[in-house]
């Protein structure tokens, strides 16, 4: 898991790359792709787009490439600012980090993303891709947005969960080997550099004082069982 802000904004950066490259691939050609197909006469989508001048994008048409590099614009700050910060304080009110196993506790984070993000990135290709040529509406918007939800929420979910951050974090671990060997080496006695390790030993803290007083306490009995039992004689 990254460790520092610099580390955090690389793991996004990969995560949003390959995200946004799975979506538009998704929505082109798994969701629209035979409407496109059918309304330019063509017998592929890249012809369809071809045809047709590019995307339709916020009342205009736009090369592929362009609506990229849109997508990848806000759903990079958006997961910078929004999405992981989030979804780690979800994750930690249900899962305690220092007891529960590490993959549980990156599910649990995947599983908070997906729920932040979609929504999120729904609502904002629901502005981009609104058909603008036809008026605007409220209405229209807000089905547009609730459409979108229902399809790319299962494609977000199972693909964040079973491809997209198992590849992501292979991608990291080998940028940052050295970093994490380091890390795995270094004294546990040194200062925590991220808001994720003060939250982790602050649990491992409670946990130790929670055994503390739970070892008192049983010392208490023991030494009452024995005051009774030589007041007893």
């Amino acid at each position: 898991m990254p460790k520092n802000q610099f580390q955090r904004m690389v793991f996004a950066f990969i995560t949003v790359v390959i995200t946004v490259h799975a979506y538009v691939f998704y929505s082109l050609y798994v969701v629209n792709g035979n409407t496109l197909m059918e309304v330019n006469q063509t017998t592929s989508v890249i012809a369809a787009l071809n045809k047709q001048g590019g995307i339709y994008m916020f009342g205009t048409y736009l090369p592929i490439w362009a609506c990229v590099l849109v997508e990848f614009g806000f759903a990079y700050l958006l997961e910078n600012l929004v999405g992981s910060p989030a979804s780690f304080k979800l994750a930690c009110r249900v899962f305690n980090p220092a007891k529960n196993h590490p993959m549980i506790f990156e599910t649990a984070i995947i599983c908070a993303t997906v729920g932040i993000m979609c929504p999120a990135m729904s609502l904002i290709a629901a502005f981009l891709y609104y058909p603008y040529y036809m008026g605007f509406h409220i209405l229209t918007l807000l089905a547009n947005w609730l459409r979108l939800v229902c399809l790319n929420f299962p494609f977000a979910f199972f693909t964040q969960l079973f491809f997209i951050q198992p590849v992501v974090r292979v991608i990291f671990k080998t940028i940052f080997r050295k970093d994490i060997a380091n890390r795995s080496s270094e004294n546990s006695n040194q200062q925590p550099e991220s808001e994720q390790e003060v939250i982790l030993n602050i649990f491992k803290r409670i946990d130790e004082i929670q055994d503390e007083i739970a070892h008192e306490h049983r010392r208490r009995k023991v030494l009452e069982e024995n005051v009774n039992k030589i007041a007893s004689k």
